[in-house]
C-alpha cells in the first residue's frame, strides 16, 4: 500500500475549516478516506473536579494532546489502525467510547492548531489555511456553542473577547505562513475545494 496522503486543514475558529474537509471528504470514497478532528484530542480531565475543567483554555496549544495526535497520524501512515478518542464539551472531558480509524489513501486533519506544532506541521503533504473575516466567525462560533455545546450568549461572548480573539492572534493567525494554500471564505469557496479535490486525485494517480 502506498504512503497515504496526509491534508492539514486550519484556520480560526469559526472560519469554515471543518466546511473545507467535509466538502473534500464528499468528494471521495469512504473507503479511501479519513478524517481525524484535532477536537478529539483535547487532554483527557477525568481526573480535575468539574469546576477545574470548565477554566480550561481550549484556544491554547497546551490544551491538545499533540503527542498523541502525532503518535496516532504516525500509525495511520505506516497503515495501522488507531482508536481515536471523542470529547464531550458538556463535561469538559474525554468521553469513554474511542473510534476505530482505519488507514485511508487520504486522511485530513482538520484543527485550529494543526500548523501550530512542528512536529505536526512536518507530517502533513499539503497544509491549507482557511481564511474568513474576523465578524464572520465570531457570529459561527456563537451559533455553534449555543446550539451544539449548550453555552449561553453571554458567555461565548465573554470567552471570544477575552480568550479566543487573542489567542488566535497569538497562535494561529501566524501559521499562515507555513499554508500551502490558502482558502477565503470557507466552504463558500467552490472553486478552491474544486481545485483542491483536482490536486489530489491527480496526486493518487501519480502514486498508484
Amino acid at each position: 500500500m502506498m504512503r497515504p496522503i496526509l491534508i492539514g486543514i486550519t484556520g480560526g475558529t469559526g472560519s469554515g475549516k471543518s466546511t473545507v474537509a467535509k466538502e473534500i471528504f464528499k468528494s471521495f470514497r469512504e473507503d479511501c478516506i479519513a478524517m481525524i478532528e484535532q477536537d478529539s484530542y483535547y487532554k483527557n480531565q477525568s481526573h480535575l473536579s468539574f469546576e477545574e475543567r470548565i477554566k480550561t483554555n481550549y484556544d491554547h496549544p497546551n490544551a491538545f494532546d499533540t503527542p498523541l495526535l502525532v503518535e496516532h497520524l504516525t500509525k495511520l501512515l505506516k497503515s495501522q489502525i488507531i482508536y481515536k478518542p471523542l470529547y464531550d464539551f458538556k463535561e469538559h472531558t474525554r468521553k469513554k467510547e474511542m473510534i476505530k480509524v482505519e488507514p485511508r489513501d487520504i486522511i485530513i486533519v482538520e484543527g485550529i492548531m494543526i500548523l501550530q506544532d512542528v512536529q505536526l506541521r512536518n507530517l502533513l503533504d499539503i497544509k491549507i489555511y482557511v481564511d474568513t473575516d474576523d465578524d464572520v466567525r465570531i457570529i459561527r462560533r456563537i451559533l455553534r456553542d449555543i446550539n451544539e455545546r449548550g453555552r449561553t450568549i453571554q458567555s461565548v461572548i465573554k470567552q471570544y473577547l477575552e480568550v479566543v480573539k487573542p489567542m488566535h492572534e497569538q497562535f494561529i493567525e501566524p501559521t499562515k505562513k507555513y499554508a500551502d494554500i490558502i482558502i477565503p471564505e470557507g466552504g463558500q469557496n467552490k472553486v478552491a475545494i474544486d481545485i483542491m479535490v483536482s490536486k489530489i486525485k491527480q496526486i493518487l494517480i501519480e502514486n498508484k
